[in-house]
């Protein structure tokens, strides 16, 4: 226990911005225990063994490892995956593991942290660095991993699937939800407070932590389980779980129905009244869609928008997104141009916008959802001595569902 405690120490004392979280850990020893993992309840599961063969500065090297799968909520997002797409026993949970590993591992290590026996990288499979758990899942079926990595664990807190050795939900020294967004929070003002200390992956990550656009992610996670309920909306037929009506035909197995999330268009309102704060806002909330949808970021498509619509682009990532604009506001340009995309027409439109635009005149044949920038008054009565004789007051109409970015509701 001394050995792992100094370890922690001196992963305190070179990644001080995550001391919070590594403090936060309660040490569970256990002999089952590969090396060492965590669970859901910020515990953290020791072998001595494990401890006493590897050098105090690896060890410091696995507590920010550890800590960083329950930062970025691997627990929780390795449920979502498993559930969505049907993946489950031995071989997907250490999928997930690795596709975790994979997220966290690129800007862990140097700077007094030397790299691990064993530690995987991107670069095992040819994949670049800079993605997320899911984005690793789709893209890569890691059948080319050699098989002794058939021995990591990091526990449920890597990837949601519980473990013999864990306590459970009703276990001693457990975090409730409260208490670990509670430290998830000051790990990210240390961040924010000395942003040069962090890595470009740890400063983004705090931002969206900083400001978690809770009520606007509520909203549109609403409309998109709206819109993906609608019938015939990214319906597909699987095998992996048969049908229950197949009880009924005797010899022959049917195939169940399977969706998919819907596709999203985002129109951002890049007009001159529109400041660089609120663009960047913006960019914070395409983020958030994409979580939205699974993080599922190919189906998310983002269109700039002033007096025209430019073209709507794939989402890659939100902070490489080109925002063009600078002139007037029409968003009826930028709905046009979205519901011209073929086949690949979205369910759901998103408007980020101040609302000073001229709306369409018809609801458009999808899903609406508008997140107004906040206005004082005065700037909104200003705003609506504009020459258009098009020009609607500001107000999205009634067939959108509205909430304000920033705001309570």
């Amino acid at each position: 226990m001394d050995k792992l405690l100094t370890a922690r120490l001196h992963a305190v004392r070179v990644r001080p911005y995550l001391a919070a979280a590594l403090f936060a850990l309660h040490v569970v020893e256990d002999r089952s225990v590969p090396t060492m993992s965590v669970d859901a309840h910020w515990r953290v599961y020791v072998s001595p063994g494990f401890v006493a063969r590897t050098p105090v500065e690896q060890l410091a090297g696995v507590w920010v490892h550890e800590v960083s799968h329950l930062l970025r909520d691997h627990h929780e997002r390795g449920e979502r995956y498993a559930r969505h797409h049907e993946a489950y026993g031995p071989g997907e949970r250490l999928r997930r593991n690795i596709a975790a590993d994979f997220e966290i591992n690129d800007d862990i290590y140097g700077d007094g942290l030397p790299t691990p026996d064993g530690v995987v990288r991107p670069s095992l499979l040819r994949l670049p660095d800079g993605l997320l758990m899911e984005e690793y899942l789709r893209t890569a079926s890691m059948s080319g991993l050699p098989p002794e990595l058939a021995w990591l664990d990091c526990g449920s807190g890597a990837d949601g699937e519980p473990r013999p050795w864990e306590l459970g939900p009703d276990g001693a020294h457990g975090l409730s939800r409260q208490q670990r967004d509670a430290v998830r929070f000051r790990v990210a003002e240390g961040i924010r407070g000395r942003p040069g200390n962090a890595p470009d992956g740890w400063r983004r990550w705090a931002d969206e932590a900083f400001h978690p656009p809770q009520p606007w992610r509520q909203l549109l996670g609403a409309a998109v389980r709206s819109a993906a309920s609608t019938p015939g909306v990214g319906e597909n037929h699987t095998y992996r779980r048969p049908s229950r009506r197949s009880a009924s035909v005797p010899g022959v197995v049917l195939p169940s129905l399977r969706r998919t999330p819907p596709r999203v268009c985002v129109v951002i309102d890049t007009s001159r009244s529109v400041s660089d704060a609120e663009l960047g806002s913006a960019l914070l909330e395409v983020a958030a869609i994409a979580r939205a949808v699974g993080g599922r970021r190919d189906l998310v498509s983002v269109l700039s928008c002033d007096a025209a619509a430019g073209v709507a682009v794939p989402l890659c990532r939100a902070e490489n997104i080109e925002l063009i604009g600078g002139g007037g506001t029409d968003l009826r340009s930028g709905f046009a141009r979205a519901l011209r995309s073929g086949s690949a027409r979205p369910d759901v439109i998103v408007a980020l916008t101040d609302g000073q635009t001229p709306w369409p005149s018809s609801r458009p044949p999808c899903r609406t959802v508008v997140g107004l920038f906040p206005r004082a008054a005065s700037a909104s009565a200003s705003s609506s001595a504009e020459d258009d004789r098009d020009y609607v007051p500001p107000g999205p109409p009634g067939w959108a569902r509205v909430v304000t970015i920033g705001g309570c509701g």
